[in-house]
C-alpha cells in the first residue's frame, strides 16, 4: 500500500511539473532613489505592473531583473527563456556619439550599460528580445543605430507623441504595419496606439528592419532581419492598455508563447 501511494505521488508530481511549465520571461527593472512618503522615501527597484500582469495573463512566469553587473546579466539571461526591455529614462547619447540635448537627470547611464549587457548576452544565447519604448530605442542603439533626441523639433511633426494628460490606455494616433511582419499579423494593416515618448529612432540599425510607421514618419515598430535572432520592438506601450485592448493582449500572447 505504501509503495502504491509513493508511486502515485511521483506520477502526480511529475504530471504537475509538466502542467505548470511556463515560459520564464525576464523583465528589466528600473531604479528610483526616492520612492516618496508612502514608501518612506526608500530607494527601490521596480517594474510597472502592466508588464507583470500582461505576461501572467499570457501564461508566462515574469521575473524581475534588477540592475547589476555584466556578469549578473550573463547569469540572468541563462536563467530565462526570453527578455523584455521596459520603458523609462532616455538612452545616454554618448552611446551613439552625440552629446545630450536634455537634462542629465532624464537619463541613467548605469541602466543603459546593464541592459546593453542583457541584450548582448541574450543575442549570444539566442534568446528572444522584446523592447518597449525606451527598450526599442536601446535595442536600436546597442545594434549600432541612433536616436532623435527631441522629436518635437522635427519638421512636419504633426502628432503629439507625449499624450499626457490623455489616459495612458487610450490610443491616440494611427500606425501602419509592414506586409509579412510580426506586427501585421498581430495588429492588422493599420491600428491606433498610445504614445508616451519625445525621442525616437533616427538611424535604424543595419540588423533591424522597419515594421511599423506613424503618419508623421516616426518608426513605431522593428524586428530582426535575421530569422535566427528573434528581436521585436514597439514604440508604444502594450503594458499600459492590455486590459482594455484585445490587440495588446495578443501582443503579450505572442511575446510569451511565440517570439
Amino acid at each position: 500500500m505504501l509503495l502504491h501511494l509513493f508511486l502515485n505521488k511521483n506520477k502526480f508530481e511529475k504530471r504537475g511539473k509538466r502542467m505548470t511549465k511556463k515560459p520564464i520571461v525576464g523583465i528589466s527593472a528600473n531604479d528610483i532613489e526616492d520612492s516618496g512618503n508612502k514608501l518612506h522615501n526608500l530607494p527601490i527597484s521596480y517594474i510597472p505592473s502592466g508588464y507583470v500582469k500582461g505576461v501572467q495573463l499570457a501564461g508566462g512566469l515574469p521575473v524581475l531583473l534588477p540592475l547589476g553587473t555584466k556578469q549578473d546579466a550573463t547569469m540572468y539571461v541563462t536563467q530565462i527563456d526570453k527578455l523584455i526591455l521596459t520603458g523609462g529614462q532616455n538612452v545616454d547619447p554618448k552611446f551613439y556619439n552625440e552629446t545630450p540635448k536634455f537634462d542629465h537627470s532624464l537619463m541613467m547611464t548605469k541602466r543603459d550599460e546593464f541592459e546593453m549587457a542583457l541584450i548582448e548576452e541574450a543575442m549570444k544565447q539566442k534568446k528572444p528580445i522584446f523592447g518597449v519604448c525606451r527598450g526599442l530605442q536601446l535595442l536600436n542603439v546597442t545594434l549600432g543605430g541612433s536616436l532623435h533626441q527631441d522629436i518635437s523639433v522635427r519638421e512636419n511633426q504633426k502628432i503629439q507623441h507625449m499624450q499626457d494628460p490623455v489616459p495612458r490606455q487610450t490610443p491616440t494616433h494611427k500606425i501602419q504595419t509592414e506586409k509579412d511582419s510580426i506586427l501585421r499579423n498581430i495588429y492588422g494593416k493599420t491600428t491606433f496606439v498610445n504614445s508616451f515618448h519625445f525621442q525616437s529612432i533616427n538611424q535604424l540599425a543595419s540588423s533591424l528592419k522597419l515594421t511599423a510607421m506613424s503618419e508623421d514618419q516616426i518608426i513605431e515598430g522593428v524586428e530582426s532581419i535575421s530569422k535566427e535572432q528573434r528581436l521585436l520592438g514597439v514604440q508604444w506601450h502594450p503594458d499600459f492598455s492590455y486590459e482594455e485592448l484585445e490587440q495588446e493582449r495578443r501582443m503579450f500572447q505572442y511575446v510569451v508563447n511565440e517570439l
